[in-house]
């Protein structure tokens, strides 16, 4: 059994049109929010074996401050490029590549790339993971390029407004 932690970022600032998309920081309530699911996550026992960030500030900030929570150092989180802005292949595929010793994967990026595949993976309609969301869901596998669209069960979706 593999545990996949998808988390969506928290909610990002669009005050500094100057910076890029990529530099967007987070506002207030982004910032709020990340230590509110990351204190949940932790009452839930969740402790993933691997984080991989987007390199979106937003993104990477939001792994950041779960992984605080969860008691794991920044300097772990891994950086995937193919995480900005990912389609629902390009998840598959980072997910399929997913080194089989580990049991559980974190993983932080965007819309509508993160709830796309959440549903397809599942075969659940969740609408839309809001930012600093959090899709648990647990697949019938034991190594990760086993992973089959459909087979997913949705452990738990969590998101601020409400817990």
């Amino acid at each position: 059994m593999k545990t996949l932690y998808m988390v969506r970022h928290a909610k990002s600032s669009w005050k500094f049109p100057e910076l890029r998309d990529i530099e967007r920081p987070l506002n207030k309530r982004g910032v709020r929010d990340i230590p509110k699911i990351g204190d949940y996550l932790k009452g839930l026992g969740v402790s993933p074996d691997y984080l991989l960030s987007s390199p979106a500030n937003r993104a990477f900030t939001t792994a950041k401050g779960i992984a605080e929570k969860l008691g794991i150092p920044g300097k772990e989180i891994g950086i995937e490029r193919e995480l900005y802005h990912a389609s629902t292949r390009n998840i598959s595929s980072i997910v399929e590549n997913t080194d089989d010793d580990l049991d559980s994967l974190m993983i932080f990026g965007h819309n509508p790339g993160f709830t796309d595949f959440a549903e397809e993976l599942t075969g659940e309609r969740l609408y839309n993971i809001p930012t600093c969301g959090v899709a648990i869901i647990e697949l019938p596998i034991t190594s990760w390029s086993d992973l089959k669209m459909g087979a997913g069960r949705l452990h738990s979706f969590i998101y601020p407004k409400g817990i």
